[in-house]
């Protein structure tokens, strides 16, 4: 049963635009000019994407995950992570 709910849980991945591109696009080394047009390159691909939606919710869910999924990269998710558990206020709304 568990193995069917994994299953149904991602059947997205099956509709996803990424299934036609090297994977390699998507999990660019290290950091500078070309890591940064590389990701470019892959947001670009996740924009046409008809299933960018729950590819971000996976890696929300699933996170920290590696490369650029819903159209974000690990880092971009970490942020959207802590500013839903500040609230929509931040910190500075906080009773003291």
């Amino acid at each position: 049963m568990a193995a069917e709910h994994s299953e149904h849980a991602t059947y997205w991945r099956e509709r996803g635009a990424c299934l036609r591109v090297d994977p390699e696009l998507f999990f660019p080394p290290g950091s500078g000019t070309l890591t940064h047009v590389q990701i470019d390159d892959a947001k670009a691909v996740c924009r046409r994407c008809p299933v960018l939606e729950q590819c971000l919710g996976w890696a929300m869910e699933f996170g920290p995950v590696e490369g650029v999924w819903g159209g974000t990269t690990e880092s971009e998710r970490r942020l959207m992570r802590g500013r839903a558990v500040q609230g929509p206020g931040g910190p500075a709304t906080r009773a003291a």
